[in-house]
């Protein structure tokens, strides 16, 4: 039987942390964390957050081993919904990236803080 968006969505979310766009600009100030937008190219240039790294969901895992290669370093992931934010922390945390966390507020919220 094939799992619905929201069953996966559910699914990946307990093993990821989801914090607020304040919270992640505070920790950022902190700890020099990486601000990735795994939105479309598209989306990321219409309305995208300062600072943000702009790497597609599809391209992720391998694009983001060229740009950070620290698997200690905070990374903090958005998107539009959280969605493909949540299952882009998923996958970085199979590769071996430990401090990942996933941005949960819609765009406007994040532009604010970032």
């Amino acid at each position: 039987m094939l799992k619905t968006i929201p069953e996966l969505l559910q699914e990946a979310a307990t093993n990821v942390r989801c914090i607020s766009a304040s919270v992640a600009a505070d920790e950022m100030k902190e700890n020099n964390g990486l601000l990735i937008d795994v939105r479309e190219p598209s989306e990321h240039l219409a309305k995208g957050a300062v600072g943000a790294t702009n790497i597609p969901r599809g391209l992720l895992e391998m694009k983001l081993m060229e740009v950070e290669k620290n698997p200690l370093r905070a990374i903090y992931l958005h998107c539009a919904t959280s969605a493909r934010a949540i299952l882009s922390a998923e996958q970085l945390a199979r590769i071996g990236y430990q401090k990942v966390s996933v941005i949960t507020c819609n765009m406007d919220t994040i532009q604010q803080h970032h």
